[in-house]
């Protein structure tokens, strides 16, 4: 039988200039007295770290700051935050930081509070795809990008060095508890940093929206079996949208002008709004094809980041198939396809105008204003590599059963190939 339910969860939104000078307070309600605050270096470096830690010290609660954090967090460093969080005796937890910190956090929570190894909780087939038994210990996220949309998601996504593949613990426990985000955070991101996570807001609420209904999936025997990526429904298309309309109105002036406080907030917002609403609905194509992008980065140096490391920033990863990928899936819902681009471009479309090349044209006049990447060539990929990708991509089958059109290793490899330039 077809499925008839869909559930939508908000981790609670607390958002405006300043609110961030709240942490202390929150943590204080949900009667945390001991916290682990997890921040990675560079956000410490900018003082935003111990403005956090501050207020834990004015209000009494003990913590310790873990700031050894990847940028692109793997199960090692996933581990290593997990053990020291199993060895403080922490009754809660502050992440200060991006999609990689806010992820961290909720890793060395689930583990602290439950037990196990990281891979225990890995989605299966790749890990162990345990289910936590009950709810984690309370959780601030503080953002301090306007990207991956963490605070609001129920995701964790981690590289699993051995195996060489990208993947995700994925449970409705791993939502933070209350989420604070404050858009003066952002004022010192770097355009580049701009850019790419606010590509990645742009991509998840696109795909969300195109994703698969809700009501082609399977119903469960059980309901604790609904999976957290549960389909498109009325509900997450309400968020999704909104979060396409401040991408197409507000991104290229955030990229353009770190002191437009208007731009810059409306793309915060929007990364919470899009973490609602494909944390209903899921994603698809783009973001499976993004994992193996991801780690098979070899000499990729992303301007605006540290430059310890290649690495491919996930905006990137995910945007660079998206042309090619809505290409490919329009046939399953034009409708769905034109109003993406309509909310990205700002302006409606004749029905009659719209064909499979209409939201890939929006998409990559975007990319080239706020200075993407071509495609899977500036990344430092070539045709030699795709079949690789495409057996990357096939692991992530949690996201390709989104696909809104069925989608196999061929049609993988088309999308792929057509994604090396997308201009």
């Amino acid at each position: 039988m077809h499925e008839s339910v869909f559930t939508v969860e908000a981790t609670p939104l607390k958002f405006g200039p300043g609110a961030s000078a709240e942490v202390g307070w929150d943590l204080a309600r949900l009667g945390v007295t001991r916290a682990l605050v997890l921040s990675d270096p560079a956000v410490r470096a900018l003082g935003i770290t111990e403005r956090i830690t501050a207020q834990l010290d004015d209000g009494g609660i003990a913590h310790e700051v873990f700031d050894r954090i990847s940028i692109e967090p793997t199960d090692t460093s996933f581990a290593e935050a997990a053990e020291v969080a199993r060895a403080g005796g922490f009754d809660g937890f502050v992440s200060v930081g991006g999609g990689s910190t806010m992820d961290t956090a909720k890793a060395a929570n689930l583990i602290a509070t439950h037990g196990g190894e990281v891979i225990d909780y890995v989605n299966a087939p790749i890990g162990g795809g345990r289910r936590p038994p009950g709810p984690l210990r309370p959780h601030v996220a503080v953002p301090t990008t306007s990207g991956t949309g963490s605070e609001a998601t129920t995701v964790a996504v981690l590289d699993l060095v051995g195996e060489g593949v990208k993947t995700g613990i994925s449970h409705r426990f791993l939502r933070a508890t209350q989420a604070i985000v404050d858009p003066e955070l952002t004022r010192a991101l770097p355009p580049e940093v701009t850019s790419a996570s606010g590509l990645d807001v742009v991509c998840h609420a696109a795909e969300s929206y195109t994703v698969r209904g809700f009501e082609t999936r399977d119903r469960p025997a059980d309901p604790g079996d609904r999976p957290p990526y549960q389909g498109a429904n009325p509900v997450a298309d309400l968020w999704s949208a909104r979060a396409l309309e401040y991408g197409g109105r507000y991104l290229r002036r955030a990229v353009a002008d770190g002191e437009d406080a208007e731009a810059r907030g409306s793309m915060m917002l929007a990364a919470s709004l899009a973490g609602i609403g494909f944390g209903s609905a899921g994603v698809h194509i783009p973001h499976a094809c993004a994992y193996p992008i991801a780690t098979g980065a070899r000499e990729y140096q992303p301007a605006g980041y540290p430059d310890d490391h290649p690495f491919v920033p996930h905006g990137h990863s995910v945007i660079v198939t998206a042309p090619a990928a809505f290409r490919f899936t329009f046939a399953a819902s034009p409708d769905r396809h034109r109003h993406v681009a309509e909310l990205l471009g700002g302006c409606p479309i004749p029905p009659e105008e719209v064909d499979e090349n209409t939201l890939p044209a929006v998409l990559a006049e975007l990319m080239r204003d706020v200075g993407a990447p071509r495609g899977l060539a500036e990344l430092g990929y070539s045709e030699d590599d795709v079949s690789e990708l495409v057996q990357g991509a096939l692991k992530q089958q949690r996201l390709l059963v989104g696909s809104p059109r069925e989608v196999g290793a061929e049609d993988l490899a088309g999308i792929l190939r057509g994604s090396l330039r997308n201009w």
